[in-house]
């Protein structure tokens, strides 16, 4: 069995929720000219990347919540909540995925 340092350990999850929390704010950055654009109807890009947002946004309210049950700040059902939503949001996301694909290989296939 391996030498596990819990330091470390904390450090590396530490680094990588600075990461995260990066992404959210620079995927966020424009969201008032996109608000804009969406008031006028949007485009389709404007709504996956929407969605790609929110599922972020779950995800890193799951490893912030996780984060503060190990520390004994957070009730376990919060954390199952928020990890239950983090969950939905990706498997939204990757069915919109396969959607993308799969009519991308449709266009493909059609004569020209």
């Amino acid at each position: 069995m391996s030498n596990v340092n819990f330091m470390q350990a904390a450090g590396a999850y530490q680094d990588a929720m600075r990461v995260a929390q990066h992404i959210l704010t620079k995927t966020s950055a424009g969201s008032a000219a996109e608000e804009t654009q969406n008031a006028r109807g949007g485009s389709f890009i404007d709504l996956v990347g929407q969605a790609l947002q929110g599922a972020a946004a779950s995800g890193y309210k799951s490893e912030q919540m996780a984060t503060k049950a190990l520390s004994g700040k957070a009730d376990l059902t919060d954390v199952v909540t928020a990890v239950s939503e983090a969950e939905t949001a990706l498997n939204t996301v990757v069915a919109i995925r396969d959607r993308v694909i799969n009519a991308y290989q449709e266009i493909i296939k059609m004569p020209i």
